[in-house]
């Protein structure tokens, strides 16, 4: 009888470290978000402009395949116009010109045309080597906060390093209120 108990242990535990192995090539989901509701979110609906006839249908633009459309949503440039500024200030197609030399000093050694994927590719390693232990992937924990702390700033350190340099920090509070941590 003993020994039956011993063969199921030993298959139980088989059973689960092959679970843990497979979905090596998925992408790691570190941060597990659910909703439990079996109610649709209401916030991921998002109504689509009413239809309108143009003045002369013959200068009508020509069709983009997989681009936008005139009478898709878009909250956000909905939002800036209601609010009175620039939508198309949201999709900038230069560099502004408050931003010149910013940009000029920080590619002063050189920029990499490609950084956006390097740095995909690069978190993606990250990621997949940070994905948190087996029983953390098999019931699908948040590990995100975890695997990203080595890279995560101190605030208070270095608002400490800069007050001591004897740079004054404006949205800091001032020298004399203590900070909680």
């Amino acid at each position: 009888m003993r020994l039956n108990d011993s063969i199921r242990g030993v298959m139980l535990c088989a059973v689960i470290a092959l679970a843990a192995c497979g979905g090596r090539n998925r992408e790691p989901q570190l941060m597990h978000l659910r909703n439990d509701s079996r109610s649709p979110d209401e916030f991921s609906i998002l109504p689509t402009k009413p239809l309108e006839m143009p003045e002369d249908v013959s200068k009508l633009p020509e069709p983009t395949p997989g681009g936008s459309n005139r009478t898709d949503p878009t909250p956000r440039e909905d939002a800036v116009a209601a609010l009175g500024g620039n939508p198309g200030a949201l999709t900038p197609t230069q560099i502004g010109a408050g931003n010149g030399g910013l940009v000029n000093y920080a590619s002063r050694f050189g920029r990499a045309a490609d950084i956006r994927g390097t740095l995909a590719a690069e978190d993606l390693v990250y990621r997949r080597d940070h994905q948190g232990r087996v029983l953390e992937r098999l019931f699908g924990m948040t590990v995100y906060y975890r695997a990203y702390a080595p890279m995560s700033l101190d605030q208070y350190a270095e608002l400490e390093r800069w007050r001591a340099a004897g740079v004054r920090t404006v949205g800091a509070p001032p020298e004399g209120v203590v900070l909680e941590k």
